[in-house]
Formats: structure tokens, C-alpha cells, sequence
């Protein structure tokens, strides 16, 4: 009755490995391609300056991914930061713009 129990854990635990890392890849692909899109609705806005909205991105993942919902959270948290970005872009613009007293 071992073997049977061990060939029987043996055949299950591959498949959940694969179910389990298969899962984690869509995640990952999800999240990326939220992130794209999000990147291409915010470049316009920063023109010549598309890093910083990178690196806005990049933080809303890291942020996401140390919650039980990464992709949950992620795409409005994402688009918070990148609207936060995008109003501090235009300050800074709008800053080197104006006439200096």
C-alpha cells in the first residue's frame, strides 16, 4: 500500500507544480500587460521623460506583489502613481516656464 500512496503522491505533486507555476506565469503576463498599457496611455503626458513613469510602474508592482492580491491592486495603484508622476511632470514644467522674479 505504500508504493501505491507514493506513486499516487508522486503523480499529483507534478501536476500542482505545474498548475501552481503555470498560474504564476499568467500572473506575471497579466500584470505585464497591464503595466504596457498603462505605460501607453500615460507617454504621451511625458514625452522626452517616459522614465520616471517606468520607474512609478516598477514601484506600484514591487508595492503590489507584497499583497495576497498583486493583481488586484496593482492597476490602481499603478495609475495612482502615474497620475501622480504626470502632475508632478507638469509642475516641474510649468516651474521651468515661468518667468524667474
Amino acid at each position: 500500500m505504500n508504493a501505491i500512496e507514493t506513486k499516487e503522491s508522486a503523480v499529483i505533486k507534478p501536476t500542482v507544480a505545474n498548475f501552481c507555476r503555470a498560474s504564476g506565469q499568467n500572473l506575471v503576463a497579466r500584470i505585464e500587460h497591464t503595466k504596457q498599457a498603462i505605460l501607453a496611455e500615460f507617454r504621451d503626458v511625458f514625452e522626452a521623460n517616459e522614465q520616471l513613469l517606468r520607474l512609478a510602474l516598477s514601484e506600484a508592482e514591487a508595492m503590489s506583489w507584497q499583497t495576497d492580491y498583486p493583481f488586484l491592486v496593482f492597476p490602481m495603484l499603478a495609475t495612482e502613481k502615474a497620475q501622480a508622476v504626470a502632475v508632478w511632470h507638469a509642475r516641474q514644467r510649468s516651474m521651468q516656464r515661468a518667468p524667474s522674479a
